[in-house]
């Protein structure tokens, strides 16, 4: 398969591909900073001189006060300056930071850019992300932070040798504590980190599946499970309070020794008529600037834990946007949709091999075939929320990955049998995506997808909140039909979109489709008869491959086939042909971060069990994932129909009574 090299999308918005986006701040931040250094280096000296003077003269030293007036004025001032201002550039900047992220994870191709679990992607994104935009203000003012003491070194040697050197045969023993407190706090911060993802991850799973945990009585063993951390956590807390408590208790005996020291050889010096008493105080200022590690402890561990959260940001920020050769459709089309020996190949192992099909301009197909097969995954193929490892996949002639994806999100829709539910209001659901459709189409694609009538129901109906709107798990699907019906272009895929669904409305929605008939193209993935029947063809799914394709009446022959639909429930809830509720949701496909596991995992399609009701991605967004499940394939050999898919001309012997 010929891979786009030509185009690709952009990273990012434009603000964040701009360098000057953010360099303008911190230069301002490094000049303020390093201006604070600078008069908190020369007030020293400036005291030294008005003592002096005061000392020589008897009067006091006006020009020399105000001076160091002026200079306690600018390094307040200054030093406000910088709290201000960095702690904008750091706000700043997280979101910009966060918002990269959110844009990498949206452009990348579903199954990559959900490699990570939701609860660590929502540690990387809030927690790790704030981290790491804090280095960039504490690496511009760790220039001021190590002015100060070098300064004070270098005064000191100005105003007497033998006091400098006083100060120096203590250097070796701040070095060595200042290296070991960079060193110890990186590795507790990332061990910290670790855990604080895994606390989160292991939330997000309990949290998504809480209705299983009710019902299986598991809520203690899952409540150990998630804490189980807090012990690790809590270790390398403390061990990054006790490195910090240790430096500050070396320093404690250090810094007052060294500082004695200093001021000892000093005061002899001052007894001998080497230096004035200014001079002296001076030298007592410069001391303390010189051994002072507060300010510089703590950029160093800023710059540490940031570093550490930086490190766990890398796999997010290599996300590499999906390629495109920008292609255009053609005006208009039918919505053809071709596969080509497509294979697909998950963790080595091939999920779809050689698949060959043709879906004609305004025809249906439905997808069916056992748990496993491959029905979504070949529909995420088909609308490229995956891409193939090799075969072509083309709609209306043109290759869907020359396709800008942006631009094919509004050709290509999809819902979900778990349906995502975003925006603030019931309306805002249905409209949710680039570009909002009006009021009247809303309210239309609500009608098709038989959810008027609980709307109306709502306190405020199509305004009211989704916190405020508690729904079934078919109210949520017949929400999720009803965004994709108000967006759909010329290709729309229902991933089992209906199976929560009871017999009479998911007939309502049927026949909402059968008027959209030639409007568009629709490829359904069915555990229904009632589904598969409606359809104008069936494409069979067996073991990766396409075992049959045709008309339903006509595989309905085949007791295998029928088998498929019989496997789906227990005998006891019906008849032939009947799907029981229970069957079908054995039988369904999970969307969002469990679909995209399953396709990481090489798994399939899984039975799984419904969990809460929570629903699928974005129908408009790319990236929404379908549930990789198997594999399709057709050979020559192997009965299907040639030219455009016709609808039986009469009901087929498998399909439900009304």
């Amino acid at each position: 398969m010929s891979r786009p090299t030509a185009q690709a999308s952009p990273p990012g918005p434009a603000p964040l591909r701009s360098p000057r986006a953010g360099r303008l701040p911190l230069a301002a931040v490094a000049l303020c900073s390093i201006g604070a250094a600078l008069a908190a280096l020369a007030l020293p000296l400036a005291l030294g001189s008005a003592v002096d003077t005061l000392v020589a003269r008897g009067e006091i030293p006006w020009p020399e006060l105000r001076l160091c007036a002026a200079l306690t004025a600018a390094e307040v001032l200054l030093d406000a300056v910088v709290a201000l201002l960095g702690g904008t550039v750091t706000a700043t900047r997280a979101a910009r930071l966060r918002t990269t992220l959110a844009d990498r994870l949206v452009r990348a191709e579903p199954r990559h850019g959900q490699a990570v679990a939701p609860g660590d992607l929502t540690t990387r994104i809030t927690a790790n992300a704030a981290e790491a935009a804090a280095v960039p203000v504490a690496a511009a003012t760790a220039a001021a932070t190590v002015l100060v003491p070098l300064g004070a070194v270098v005064a000191l040697f100005l105003i007497d040798l033998w006091a400098a050197a006083a100060l120096l045969a203590g250097a070796p023993f701040l070095i060595a504590l200042l290296r070991t407190l960079v060193r110890r706090t990186a590795d507790a911060s990332a061990d910290y980190q670790r855990e604080q993802a895994l606390i989160a991850a292991r939330t997000t799973e309990v949290l998504d599946g809480i209705d299983t945990v009710r019902a299986a009585r598991t809520a203690a063993h899952e409540h150990t499970r998630i804490t189980e951390p807090l012990t690790r956590l809590s270790a390398h807390g403390r061990l990054t309070w006790q490195i910090l408590g240790r430096a500050t208790g070396v320093s404690a005996l250090l810094l007052p020794l060294l500082t004695v020291l200093v001021l000892g050889v000093a005061g002899l010096r001052m007894s001998a008529g080497a230096i004035s008493v200014g001079e002296l105080l001076a030298v007592s200022r410069y001391t303390v600037l010189a051994v002072g590690l507060g300010v510089l402890t703590g950029a160093l561990s800023t710059i540490s834990r940031g570093r550490a959260a930086a490190r766990r940001l890398d796999p997010l920020l290599g996300l590499s946007a999906v390629p495109h050769r920008s292609l255009e459709l053609p005006p208009g089309g039918p919505g053809r949709v071709e596969l080509r020996d497509v294979d697909v190949v998950r963790d080595g192992k091939r999920l779809l091999r050689g698949v060959s099909l043709t879906v004609p301009g305004g025809t249906s197909m439905a997808v069916v075939g056992r748990s496993g097969s491959g029905k979504s995954l070949l529909a995420a193929v088909a609308g490229r929320l995956t891409d193939p490892e090799a075969g072509t996949v083309t709609l209306d002639g043109v290759p869907l990955d020359g396709v800008d994806p942006v631009r094919l999100r509004e050709e290509v829709t999809f819902a979900f049998a778990r349906p995502a539910l975003l925006g603030t209001t019931v309306g805002d659901t249905i409209a949710f995506g680039a570009g909002r459709p009006s009021g009247a189409r809303v309210r239309s694609a609500a009608r098709d997808a038989s959810a008027d009538g609980f709307i109306a129901l709502l306190p405020l109906g199509y305004r009211t909140p989704l916190e405020r709107a508690p729904l079934s798990g078919g109210e949520c699907q017949r929400l999720g039909l009803a965004r994709a019906f108000a967006r759909a272009g010329r290709l729309l895929i229902l991933d089992d979109a209906t199976s929560s669904l009871d017999t009479v409305t998911e007939h309502r929605v049927q026949r909402a489709l059968a008027r959209r008939a030639g409007a568009g193209t629709r490829i359904v993935v069915a555990h229904r008869v009632s589904t598969a029947a409606d359809a104008d063809a069936v494409v069979w799914l067996e073991n990766g491959t396409v075992r049959a394709t045709g008309p339903h009446a006509v595989l309905w022959d085949d007791p295998d086939y029928r088998a498929v639909f019989h496997a789906a429930r227990p005998p006891s809830l019906g008849g032939p042909g009947a799907v029981g509720a229970a069957g079908e949701r054995a039988a369904g496909v999970g969307d969002g971060v469990r679909s995209m596991r399953s396709m990481r995992s090489g798994g399939g399609e899984r039975e799984r069990d419904p969990g809460p009701v929570s629903g699928c991605a974005p129908t408009r967004a790319y990236g929404a994932p379908g549930q990789a499940d198997g594999t399709a394939t057709a050979g020559p050999d192997q009965g299907r129909t040639a030219g455009p898919l016709a609808r039986p001309s009469r009901p087929g012997p498998g399909r439900e009574a009304r």
